[in-house]
């Protein structure tokens, strides 16, 4: 059975928890690609993938489903796990602001725009689990999470932090960082961190569903 291993490590009640659940992931390149298929494999199936780029050669070093050079993101992924719904959008703030949160159990952020975190952040912080940087990174041990306002050692978040105190906004929500310091000054990634976010990100949604 396929998710036998599942089940036995769950539980059969925590399993159909989980089965349950229904979870949106907002980009679906290094980091929530990983974060797709941990969830799939975990028997969560329920999934909305939101993104609007095609594959590019340059992302064949850390992205699932990136040998489909020239393709839409959501449509290959959508094809590799069968029943998930795929949709081809570009995340900006207009779309943030019409899009419905409402039917997802967790958001996972794992979208390059730092506007639109933050304004994910600041509507629906309560059922948000964020990504930060991890381009530029090569130790995955370093990957830890924890409540924005304790993340340490990561500028993305220092900015998140710095606009979020200017709206006067104090709410909690978790988000996955690396404190390592990046190499260099330019795009490098490494899918041994890139790919380890994702799987981060699973698994905090999946601790995060037991819990409730």
């Amino acid at each position: 059975m396929r998710y036998s291993r599942c089940r036995q490590l769950f539980g059969e009640e925590n399993f159909a928890r989980l089965q349950q659940a229904r979870i949106l992931i907002l980009g679906v390149g290094g980091v929530g690609s990983y974060a797709l298929d941990c969830l799939y494999r975990t028997g969560i199936t329920q999934i909305t993938i939101v993104d609007h780029d095609t594959y590019e050669i340059t992302n064949q070093n850390r992205q699932i489903g990136s040998e489909a050079l020239g393709a839409s993101k959501v449509h290959t992924l959508a094809e590799r796990y069968p029943g998930i719904t795929p949709i081809e959008a570009q995340m900006d703030m207009a779309w943030v602001e019409r899009f419905d949160f409402t039917p997802y159990d967790l958001i996972l952020d794992a979208a390059d725009t730092t506007r639109v975190k933050i304004e994910l952040a600041k509507k629906h912080y309560k059922k948000l689990i964020m990504s930060l940087g991890s381009a530029k990174r090569t130790d995955p041990t370093q990957i830890q999470t924890a409540s924005i306002w304790k993340s340490q050692g990561d500028a993305l978040a220092r900015k998140i932090r710095n606009e979020l105190k200017r709206a006067r906004f104090d709410r909690n929500f978790t988000v996955v960082f690396s404190p390592e310091t990046v190499k260099g000054d330019n795009k490098g990634s490494f899918v041994g961190v890139t790919g380890a976010f994702g799987l981060t990100l699973c698994s905090t949604a999946v601790d995060q569903l037991l819990k409730r």
